[in-house]
């Protein structure tokens, strides 16, 4: 275990089968864009916002159910990794997001004109 490591560098190695995260945005945007599937173990703030997105909406990654004394069991966490590893929905869909989004940040996406728009707009 390490107190940090490259997102980048580690969500594109192709043995990340899943990517267990706080649910912070970077980090969220970082797993989506290598087309990871996450489990969700949010800590504070917009973390559970971002949980909410990534389990309900989007529907690439699950949240831990804790128990009676508010700790999250292993058996809790074997269940949902094996959950997860074992519907390819989460791939497919993560897949897609991925999709979306690197069309929207490509030159003439929906991001990347938002971007220049914004760039123009501080120049003047």
């Amino acid at each position: 275990m390490v107190g940090w490591a490259p997102h980048q560098k580690v969500l594109a190695h192709p043995s990340i089968a899943c990517f267990l995260s706080h649910c912070g945005w970077n980090s969220t945007l970082e797993g989506l864009s290598n087309r990871v599937h996450f489990l969700c173990w949010p800590y504070f703030a917009d973390q559970f916002l971002d949980k909410s997105y990534i389990c309900n909406v989007w529907k690439v990654g699950l949240k831990f159910d804790k128990n009676e004394n508010g700790i999250i069991p292993t058996g809790e966490i074997n269940k949902k990794v094996e959950q997860l590893l074992g519907d390819e929905n989460f791939r497919a869909r993560a897949s897609k997001l991925k999709e979306m989004a690197m069309t929207r940040v490509k030159e003439g996406g929906q991001s990347n004109k938002i971007y220049k728009n914004f760039i123009e707009w501080m120049k003047s």
